[in-house]
Order: C-alpha cells, then structure tokens, then sequence
C-alpha cells in the first residue's frame, strides 16, 4: 500500500482524532507519539509546571488544549494558539480560547502577554530554539516571562529533519529541536533572555525552565 505525502498539519490531524501515529527522524529510530499523554487531563506534574505562569497566558503551540484548559480553570487569562485546525477546535471544546495563528503571525496583546508557555517539547517548533525564543520574549510585557519545558540533564542540544507517519500518510520533513536543562542558559542569552530558575518539576520527571528579558 503506498503512503500519501501530506503537509504536517493534516498528518498531526489525523493523529489527534485518534489515528496511531509515530514520528521518525529523532534519536532512537521511530516512535509513537504520545498523544494520550496529550489528549488526557492535566495531572498533578502538568499543575505543577502551570504553577510557574503568572497572569495572562499565551499558550504556544497549545495542541489539543490540555494545558490551556487546565489554565484556565486555574484563573488565567489565557489563549491558546496552533497552526493545526483540529488543535484549534478540539481546545475550544475544552473551554478555552484559540487561535489557529504561528507565532510569527501578528498576536493578539503583543508586548503586553505576562508569561508564554512553551510546553510539550514545544521549544523544538521550527528548528530554531533561539529565534522560537526571541520572539517568544517579545509577545511579554515589562516583567514577563517565558515557562518552557526543557529534556532532563544529558541530553544534548540537537535539531534533526524529522516527518509523521501513520498506516496511510506521511508528512513532509520538518525541522525540530530538542533542548535540554545543559543548553538552556547559552540559547537563552543567545535570545536575549536570562534563566531565573530552571528545575525539575511535580514527580521529578519533568524540566522546566523559567526565562525573562534582559531588559
């Protein structure tokens, strides 16, 4: 059976309604996505790093909602954005607002956003770390800051052209980084934030990192 090529966006689609998906480019050789661990409820580790937002949330790649939701029910402020039309929907249906925007687009509030959220691995969006961060750091507002969630110590800072399959689609190569507690404080400074804290959080099995601007 041949294996259709489609754009990322319909390929991670079809993932989040539920069809076994795995991603392949990364260290390892293939593996599955994750998608229960994205799909379910926020858990206590996911509470835990949601914990480090302060205010108005911009929640960067917010998938199917689970950490805008969570957000949300917590008080924030908080709008979720994503370039996947069924990432968009299925967090609304959670309750929260979305966007379907890049982050390279114009925003809503920019300058003025009090923490962005870069969750999931999501620091990895586009290949490019410094420049993710960058502009990251220029939606905040005096005080802001970035919450990103970074790989546990040992893992190497690392950008690899990887695609998505499943049984019937592939998507086109893409880029995606994967940025670790050893690199975070040289990216950052390359970005034009600093490191206030950067730990692990909840359980222990989770890093986040919380940046702010040089300014």
């Amino acid at each position: 059976m041949s294996v259709r090529d489609e754009p990322f966006t319909s390929v991670f689609a079809m993932a989040l309604q539920g069809t076994p998906c795995r991603v392949v480019g990364l260290d390892g050789g293939p593996s599955d996505l994750p998608m229960g661990e994205w799909t379910r409820e926020a858990d206590a580790d996911d509470l835990a790093l949601l914990a480090l937002c302060q205010g108005p949330t911009l929640d960067i790649g917010c998938g199917p909602g689970r950490m805008a939701a969570a957000l949300a029910r917590l008080g924030h402020a908080v709008l979720g954005i994503d370039v996947v039309p069924e990432a968009v929907e299925q967090t609304r249906r959670r309750g929260a607002l979305a966007m379907l925007r890049d982050l390279y687009d114009d925003l809503p509030g920019e300058g003025r956003w009090h923490t962005a959220l870069l969750a999931d691995g999501n620091v990895g969006i586009g290949g490019d770390p410094v420049a993710l961060l960058r502009r990251a750091g220029a939606l905040l507002g005096p005080g802001g800051r970035v919450v990103v969630e970074v790989a546990a110590p040992g893992v190497a800072l690392s950008t690899r052209w990887v695609s998505l399959e499943t049984g019937e689609a592939r998507s086109r190569p893409f880029l995606w980084s994967v940025l670790g507690v050893d690199d975070v404080h040289d990216v950052a400074a390359q970005a034009g934030l600093r490191v206030e804290s950067c730990r692990s959080v909840g359980s222990g099995r989770r890093w986040a990192a919380v940046l702010q601007a040089d300014r």
